[in-house]
């Protein structure tokens, strides 16, 4: 079988990699695709050059390819029908359709889900207008929560202390900070707790769980400074216990596949919950239609089952006839090395040499890199994600660093303290 895969970040090069592991090309003499790609993912896949905004285009391609399943990993083409067309051409999809692609690219749509179907999840107000904005804010004690209601690559989320602050920081949103993503606006109730990532695969009526993971997402030390894409992950979250994950797929997961069946919406793909531990259990903080990233990193590292069957199934509706997925016992960590500048104006062109970087045991990602002449160079952004196994969270994180250690990246960055909660926790 041949696989198309559409995207160009660390995401897509961690699935790439497991893909290219699968029975279907490494035994059955299948073709791995992937567009745009990036210069890491040639390793493992052919990259050719596709306009994913142009349904046709990847269309056409897939007839002329003879391409068995496309595996769509950003967010963007999936709130933008890219799935709908695909399998109006009867071609298999894994991803949602752009219906359904709405618990991700609307941020008061889930909202509004959840009410209907009794899902916990925080307290909030939907905001059209900076005067709204303004005037819902007293309905809420410090600090607030306010999320560009559409996709802002991450970095939607601002939490602020003071209403002087939540004032202005509603005015950059309204003005144009986050594009059309800050057209509208959603004001909810601040939860106190700690966050992990529970991950679900589903075909619209069965569902599997898929893992779980932590995440990094603000920039500084000691998780400080200004949201993200993600600075780092480790797998699992232990924190998520058996007893969390099975609360949160009854209460969170389960209900969620059931409504949008119930509103002829079904959905089919990666359901990636962002969850909030409250002493009243497990939330909903958000919905992603897609594998995080770097999250996504991490699970393909721990995942052991062929990821071709499971996404082949999802796309076919056969997900009930597959048994759980199987991960490692291993901890999985990857450490996001990004362009100086970042999340703000990140440089590009830096040289990278990662002659050393893979050890036994390690994978350096690409995310954000490109080619000038036989040089590998920065293409701002997140650029490398440096992911490690090991026997816990102490051997993956010591591993991860000491690859980070070799990597030659000038004008690249990371963090130092990626799994610092579980590490505190011992």
């Amino acid at each position: 079988m041949n696989i198309l895969v559409l995207g160009s970040g660390g995401r897509e090069h961690a699935l790439c990699w497991k893909l290219a592991q699968s029975r279907v090309i490494s035994e059955e003499g299948g073709t791995l695709y992937v567009s745009p790609g990036n210069p890491g993912m040639a390793e493992c896949a052919t990259l050719v050059e596709l306009d994913a905004k142009n349904h046709g285009v990847v269309i056409g391609f897939c007839a002329e390819r003879n391409i068995g399943l496309v595996v769509i990993g950003p967010e963007a083409p999936l709130v933008d029908g890219l799935a709908d067309s695909l399998r109006a051409a009867d071609v298999a999809v894994f991803g949602p359709s752009k219906a359904a692609a709405q618990l991700e690219g609307s941020k008061a749509f889930t909202k509004a889900m959840c009410e209907r179907a009794g899902i916990p999840t925080a307290a909030y107000v939907r905001c059209t207008s900076l005067d709204e904005a303004k005037s819902a804010l007293a309905t809420f004690a410090p600090p607030f929560v306010l999320k560009a209601d559409g996709l802002a690559s991450g970095k939607g989320v601002v939490i602020v202390e003071s209403e002087a602050e939540a004032h202005e920081a509603l005015a950059d949103m309204f003005g144009g900070a986050f594009g059309e993503a800050g057209a509208e606006v959603v004001i909810e109730e601040f939860m106190a707790g700690e966050e992990a990532s529970f991950f679900a695969l589903t075909d619209g009526e069965a569902i599997v769980p898929f893992g779980t993971a932590q995440d990094h997402k603000r920039v500084g030390e000691g998780d400080t400074g200004p949201n993200t894409g993600g600075m780092g992950a480790y797998s699992p979250a232990l924190v998520l216990t058996d007893a969390l994950q099975r609360e949160a797929m009854e209460r969170i997961v389960a209900p969620t596949v059931r409504q949008m069946a119930a509103d002829g919406m079904p959905y089919s793909g990666v359901l990636y919950a962002g969850l909030m531990l409250t002493d009243e259990g497990p939330k909903l903080v958000e919905y992603n239609a897609r594998f995080g990233d770097p999250e996504c990193q991490v699970l393909m590292m721990r995942l052991e089952s062929d990821l071709a069957d499971y996404m082949l199934a999802c796309a076919n509706g056969t997900l009930g006839d597959m048994p759980e997925p199987e991960f490692a016992s291993d901890t999985a960590m990857t450490v996001v090395m990004a362009a100086k500048g970042y999340p703000g104006t990140p440089e590009k062109g830096g040289a990278i040499d990662l002659a050393d970087a893979e050890a036994d045991g390690t994978k350096v990602f690409h995310a954000g890199t490109m080619r000038e002449g036989d040089r590998l160079v920065s293409n701002g952004g997140r650029v490398l994600n440096v992911t490690a196994l090991g026997s816990d969270t102490k051997a993956a994180r010591d591993t991860a660093y000491a690859s980070v250690q070799t990597v030659d990246f000038p004008t690249g960055f990371y963090r130092s303290d990626i799994g610092w909660r579980e590490l505190e926790r011992g």
